[in-house]
Formats: structure tokens, sequence, C-alpha cells
């Protein structure tokens, strides 16, 4: 019972608001922590004061999370390790314990739907379908110990450490100056936060699932650009597909068609740099990958049609060919029989 004395330092049951600092007394302190691990980060209770959860827990609210909430007690488990409820991909779900409860977060003006919609993203898929490490999670976009909603201005920075490319051109781009006026969260306005969806070229234009069509109306600039832009990439999409088609039959017919199919390889990804080329917002860009698509696609079309061609004359030769050689064995069955009915 000596080691449960409180002149040993034996703390008893610790108060809920005090866990983070007890927790910092050690991990805060580099020097001391450098003696189990020179690499682990010692700035994680400074960042979580400036959380929304230290923010609140200052306050007096003892229902958000502290420490132990997501790391465990006794059971603590470095976050490489698959059974950790901090390992990437369990965060989203022990996030969830809290966020998804809609009784316990009464009381907060905060959503408790976001779980729900993460498991439809394309970002969840990647991530637990696909097991890819690098796919976003609740703490990939939020933070961890400094949790906090991206604010609006700062959405599309926190998509760029993912998407550099999209947000360059996004930057450059006359939504960005609009969407700043209006006060919407960039990316978010199209492809929204948490149910993050596989984009498809009907996002693009003025159909039933065209995003365009929720701010841009029939005759304006960006109406115009969306429908064209929208014609385009199906222009070239479906280019793709009927020259695939020309191209597999004549490969199954055993014609040589190997550098074409290449060659296909390069109009897919055309098509596909067209489509991240929408986020400038400029029709131009988007035309110039789209014709450098179609370039390749007539090349490729034309190779399949000679390969075809080529097959029809060499059938044809043979058909030939084998009535010649049908017709030069009965010859000569008929005049093996003549000679045999001869008397000698």
């Amino acid at each position: 019972m000596d080691a449960m004395s409180r002149s040993a330092g034996f703390r008893g049951a610790i108060v809920r608001s005090q866990i983070p600092s007890l927790c910092g007394s050690c991990h805060s302190n580099a020097s001391y922590m450098r003696n189990y691990n020179p690499s682990l980060r010692t700035d994680q209770f400074g960042q979580y004061q400036t959380s929304v959860h230290g923010k609140l827990l200052a306050k007096g609210d003892s229902k958000v999370a502290v420490c132990t909430d997501c790391h465990g007690v006794h059971d603590l488990r470095p976050a490489s390790d698959i059974a950790s409820n901090v390992n990437p991909l369990n965060v989203a779900k022990t996030c969830s314990r809290c966020h998804a409860d809609a009784a316990y977060m009464k009381g907060h003006s905060v959503a408790t739907d976001q779980f729900a919609k993460y498991t439809t993203s394309v970002h969840h898929e990647a991530l637990v379908v696909r097991g890819d490490l690098n796919a976003p999670t609740c703490t990939t976009c939020h933070g961890d110990h400094g949790a906090a909603p991206p604010g609006v201005d700062t959405v599309q920075n926190v998509c760029s450490n993912c998407h550099v490319f999209q947000a360059q051109l996004y930057e450059k781009s006359p939504h960005k100056t609009a969407f700043h006026s209006a006060g919407l969260p960039g990316c978010v306005v199209c492809h929204s936060n948490h149910a993050i969806l596989h984009p498809t070229d009907e996002n693009l234009g003025t159909g039933v699932k065209a995003f365009c069509t929720d701010c841009h109306v029939s005759g304006d600039t960006g109406y115009k650009m969306a429908e064209k832009a929208h014609q385009d990439l199906e222009q070239l999409e479906a280019s793709i597909n009927s020259s695939d088609q020309v191209l597999l039959q004549a490969e199954s017919s055993g014609m040589e068609v190997s550098e074409a199919r290449l060659e296909q390889d390069e109009a897919r990804d055309s098509l596909m740099k067209a489509r991240v080329s929408i986020h400038s917002f400029q029709l131009s860009p988007v035309e110039q990958e789209v014709q450098n698509g179609l370039k390749i696609t007539a090349k490729t079309m034309q190779a399949g049609k000679l390969a075809l061609a080529e097959r029809e004359y060499r059938r044809r030769g043979l058909g030939i060919s084998l009535l010649f050689i049908i017709g030069t064995v009965l010859g000569l069955y008929l005049y093996i029989r003549q000679t045999e009915r001869t008397p000698q």
C-alpha cells in the first residue's frame, strides 16, 4: 500500500479537467522525453490549448475531448499500431464516439452527421477500402491536438496539401475572387466537406447533377462555359471509346496495334488533364487538352481501321489461295483418276 501513498506521489483519481496538464507535465518536457524517444513531439499540450477542445475545457466544459478520450488510459498504443484508437484507420471512428452522438453533443452547435457522411466519401474509400494510409481522415483536415475547423478563407489551403495542381489552378481562377467576396468556402462549394463523392463529368455543365447551375443561370458566361466544357469532355471520351473498340477488334483478330494502344493512354491522360483544368474555370485550357486528345484518337482510330483493312485483305488473299489450292488438288485428283483409267 506504500505505493499508493500520497507522499510517494500517488495522485488517485485524476480530475478530468487536469488530464491535459498532467499528460503535458511529461510530454511537454523535451529534455525528459528525449530519454525515451527523441523523435516524439513535445508541443501537443501547447497545441491542445489552442484547439476548440482546449478552449472549451478552459471555460469549464468537461464534455470536450481530453487526451485519454482518444489515446486511452492504461492501454496506450502508438499511432502506428493498427489497434490504436489514433491509428489513421481508426481516427474517424474515434472522433465519432462523441461527434456522432446527438445526445452527447446536445448544447454544442455542431452537426452530428460528419462520420456518416465521411463513410460515403472517396477519402474513406481510399483509406479503409483500399488501405491508402495517405488518404485524409478527420485529423488531416482539422488537426489532431490543435483540432479546429478550417476557416472559410482557408479551406482551399487545407485541400491543397494533397490536391496541389488543382489548388494552383483555383488560385488564378475567377471563382476564388467570387467565392471570397461572397464568403463561400472554396472547394467545399462544389465538392462538399465530409461527403466528398467521386466527381463525374455530369457534375459539370447544365444537367440535373451539375454543380454549376447552383450559381449560374442560362445565358450567363459561366453557364455557357460549363456547357461547352461538358460537351468537349463528352466528345473526347466518346472518341476514346470508339477508338478503343476498333483497336480491340483489330487486336482480337491477331493484328498488331500495340503502338496505337499505347497512344490511347496518352489520349486518356489528355482527358484527365482536361478534367483537372476545369479548376481554372477557363475554357481555353480545357479545349487545349481536349484537342490534343482528339488528335491522338483520330490517329489511333486510323491505325485501327488500317489494321482491320489489312485483316480483310489477308482474309481475301487467304480465301483466294485456298480456292487455288483446292482447285489444284482437285485437278491432280482428276488427272490421276484419268491416268488410272487409261489402258496401258
